[in-house]
């Protein structure tokens, strides 16, 4: 199996990888064609203790549903990276990722988010919305640092508390349809939050869950070290998160910090769950498996650049990548009769949230299917929607939006 990066370093900049591709001119040709949402902040936040790192009130962007959207509900949970120790924590603060203060006021919502019926068919006329990150532990922390001149809120559990609570008289307590999703740092939040998402809502709503590129993988790096199963113990202690994790896994596991892992927490949700992922996730890719801490003589260098030149040795490590994915899905593939997933062989980092990636001429696809498509299916029942990409190079890659940045 493999791992990641150096337990110190700013996971923060790391998600920071955004993909910018050019499509064809029809389904994303201008700036005037970008839906701007106004940031909401959460004034009774305070009330609970729900603050963001450097104690600013947390905040989300809404855009309302209409017609046969009215009562249905998207929430997306936005994603950046995780801080595990002080000085990256108060590094982060200060920041968009650990302070509202310094968050672009609106919000740019495309691919899941899109209100364009050609761009999003099915949840264009939803009430959709980001939930603005800004605590550093996936909206799963509970605690308060002070040194007597510093002070650091790890309250991510109680701003997903206040968020839902804040949204509930506007209409989400009485949704007909929901779906939580998140990209991500943002992924691995709704694997942390979908069961207790559903409980919020009407008992005869239809409850769903999505996760894009947060299926973190527990595994070693090349070095052969357990980088990021330490990263996550430190997260966990620092931010207070353990009392948030799922009873039944950390029950369960000997090492309850284990429980942040998504292939770990997996089995013991029973909302229906939809996993997004690329089987060679550019992140895990370079933060993970192969990271410069890992490889001090810089042979995996030009391969993290440019896939092209990796030697069969790396191309075999990263196939080995992938089967470890595929490993740790395999009970949820078989066993998960309401599960949705699509794993396809690009080298890219969330793709729901991008329109060049979520729905559109040449966007990503496995049997002829694109990433809309398959979670259409999958939430609505028209279909089964299981997709596994076959191992690059496949026939599909020529729809991949590959970011090697």
């Amino acid at each position: 199996m493999i791992q990641p990066v150096s337990v110190t370093m700013n996971f923060a900049v790391a998600f920071a990888l955004v993909c910018i591709i050019t499509v064809e001119p029809w389904r994303v040709n201008s700036q005037e064609q970008r839906l701007l949402v106004n940031m909401t902040i959460v004034k009774n936040a305070r009330d609970t203790g729900a603050l963001c790192l450097d104690g600013s009130l947390p905040a989300y962007h809404l855009h309302r549903g209409y017609g046969a959207g009215e009562n249905n509900w998207l929430l997306q949970f936005e994603g950046g990276g995780w801080c595990n120790d002080l000085q990256s924590c108060l590094e982060r603060a200060p920041t968009r990722r650990g302070s509202t203060k310094h968050m672009n006021k609106f919000a740019v919502f495309s691919g899941i988010l899109s209100n364009n019926a050609t761009l999003n068919p099915d949840f264009y006329n939803w009430n959709r919305v980001k939930l603005r990150y800004c605590d550093g532990a996936s909206f799963t922390g509970n605690r308060v640092f002070k040194n007597g001149t510093t002070t650091l809120y790890f309250k991510g559990q109680k701003i997903w508390e206040a968020i839902i609570e804040d949204l509930l008289p506007k209409g989400l307590g009485k949704a007909y349809k929901a779906l939580l999703s998140g990209c991500s740092a943002g992924g691995l939040a709704t694997f942390h939050h979908c069961d207790n998402f559903a409980k919020y809502l009407p008992t005869n709503a239809s409850v769903k869950c999505l996760s894009d590129a947060g299926f973190f993988l527990d595994g070693r790096d090349v070095s052969l070290n357990h980088t990021m199963r330490y990263f996550i113990k430190s997260l966990v202690t620092l931010q207070g998160v353990e009392q948030n994790l799922n009873e039944n896994c950390t029950s369960a596991l000997s090492y309850p910090d284990l429980c942040f892992f998504p292939q770990y927490a997996l089995k013991y949700i029973s909302t229906p769950y939809f996993i997004l992922n690329s089987a060679y996730d550019i992140f895990q890719f370079h933060h993970i498996l192969a990271p410069p801490s890992a490889d001090p003589l810089g042979h995996w260098r030009h391969c993290r650049v440019n896939k092209s030149t990796c030697t069969p040795a790396q191309m075999n490590t990263l196939q080995g990548f992938r089967l470890n994915m595929l490993a740790a899905l395999k009970p949820f593939y078989f066993y998960s009769k309401r599960g949705g997933m699509f794993i396809n062989s690009c080298f890219a980092h969330c793709q729901s949230e991008s329109q060049e990636t979520w729905f559109g001429d040449d966007s990503p696809r496995i049997n002829k299917k694109t990433i809309a498509e398959a979670v259409g299916d999958w939430y609505f029942s028209r279909n089964r929607s299981k997709q596994i990409d076959r191992p690059y190079p496949c026939d599909n890659d020529k729809t991949c939006h590959n970011l090697i940045p």
